[in-house]
């Protein structure tokens, strides 16, 4: 099962993040999403327990947990749903009102 954490401390590994979790049974993963630029910690991630018993333990006692002063949420994640694509819509004429204010010569 995986299981979103949110409202994580900035400072907290993924070690300690695993460590948490394997008190309620086997962690296969630990993962703290990161800023792609800075590297830093979004103060969100997912912990992968493949025993969905265990998970659910987990998540039942895990929620509103204390971590390093904050209080953590933690539920089941939900599966990612589909982006269109790249397309954003729009069209190709460029900014709005391109053309007012253009003096027509004759």
């Amino acid at each position: 099962m995986n299981i979103f954490c949110g409202s994580l401390p900035f400072s907290l590994q993924e070690s300690e993040l695993k460590e948490f979790f394997e008190e309620y049974g086997e962690v296969s993963a630990a993962r703290i999403i990161t800023d792609k630029f800075s590297g830093r910690s979004k103060g969100f991630g997912f912990v992968e327990m493949p025993n969905d018993e265990q998970a659910k333990k987990a998540i039942e006692e895990m929620n509103g947990a204390e971590i390093n002063g904050r209080a953590i949420v933690v539920n089941q994640a939900e599966e990612r749903k589909e982006s269109r694509g790249g397309f954003r819509g729009g069209n190709q004429r460029g900014g709005y009102n391109r053309d007012r204010g253009r003096k027509e010569y004759r």
